[in-house]
């Protein structure tokens, strides 16, 4: 019997796992003694209180600011966690840190391809065309750099975690008993997964992208950076519609690049790594209800 009420998600972060579910959300961490934590929470959502913004698109671009924010949390506090530090980052700390990692993201994936494609202008006269070529640049940039920071051993560890969470919840959605062995069993590519997210970003980019014309470089990075909230729900859209129809042959070939893009951002977890995993989910799931923060 299949588990179908909730898509449960979540991210990998540092040695641990983050949950989360409608209501809640839990990190399970591996402290420096083996010892598993596990921090449960309510989840607040702006669109609770906002109704328009749970329309689609309006609930794409709220869904990741708020898995940004989130996931900034969870890692925060999962550093602090697994070093077994005690001293906390405070707000100004955050807000400089997702600052830095903000502009890094214009520069690398919006600025560097655009400009780029900008100074090869002259071959590219065909508007499709030269927003083709950026595309590609884009996602090869992005495979370039998931490549490289996949041999860094410390994110190679994030990336087991990664694997873990999406083999634990593929054990949930079966019905099966969340065990070690059952576990294990499974892939670590999973449909609905944020790599995926991202791939279809990339692709959905270069049809919008499509549609502005021509600019001078300035007003095409803007525009770039402008348009991201609308991008980035419309994606959030086609990975609902095709996380409902994977079942379908047409979907599956679909969403295949996106499976192959998680080669690289998801490894193989041992044990340990699944334990903490499955601690993660428990925390979400309506029969292991605990005391939340």
């Amino acid at each position: 019997m299949k588990n179908a009420e909730y898509n449960y998600g979540g991210q990998a972060v540092i040695e641990g796992v983050m949950m989360k579910s409608p209501l809640k959300y839990a990190v399970a961490v591996r402290k420096p003694d083996k010892e598993i934590i596990l921090k449960i929470c309510k989840l607040k959502s702006l669109s609770n209180k906002i109704k328009f913004l749970k329309l689609p698109i309006f609930r794409g671009i709220i869904s990741l600011i708020e898995s940004l924010t989130l996931g900034l949390k969870a890692l925060t506090y999962s550093a602090e966690q697994a070093t077994g530090e005690e001293d906390k980052i405070n707000k100004i700390e955050m807000f400089f840190t997702i600052l830095f990692a903000f502009i890094l993201f214009i520069l690398i994936f919006i600025a560097l391809p655009t400009g780029i494609a900008r100074y090869l202008d002259r071959y590219l006269s065909n508007i499709m065309v030269y927003n083709l070529f950026e595309g590609i640049l884009r996602i090869s940039i992005f495979l370039l750099y998931l490549y490289f920071i996949s041999k860094i051993k410390d994110i190679k560890r994030v990336f087991e975690y990664h694997g873990a969470e999406h083999k634990v919840i593929y054990t949930y959605e079966a019905g099966e008993e969340l065990s070690v062995n059952n576990v294990k069993k499974y892939s670590t590519l999973h449909p609905r997964c944020g790599t995926s997210f991202i791939f279809i970003v990339l692709v959905i980019s270069v049809l919008v992208f499509s549609l502005l014309g021509k600019q001078t470089l300035l007003l095409r990075v803007a525009y770039r950076i402008a348009i991201i909230p609308l991008i980035a729900g419309l994606s959030y859209e086609i990975l609902k519609l095709s996380a409902k129809n994977i079942d379908k042959t047409l979907v599956k070939w679909a969403v295949m690049p996106g499976l192959w893009f998680q080669r690289l951002t998801t490894k193989e977890p041992d044990d340990s790594q699944i334990e903490v995993a499955i601690e993660a989910l428990q925390g979400v799931l309506p029969e292991h209800d605990e005391i939340i923060k």
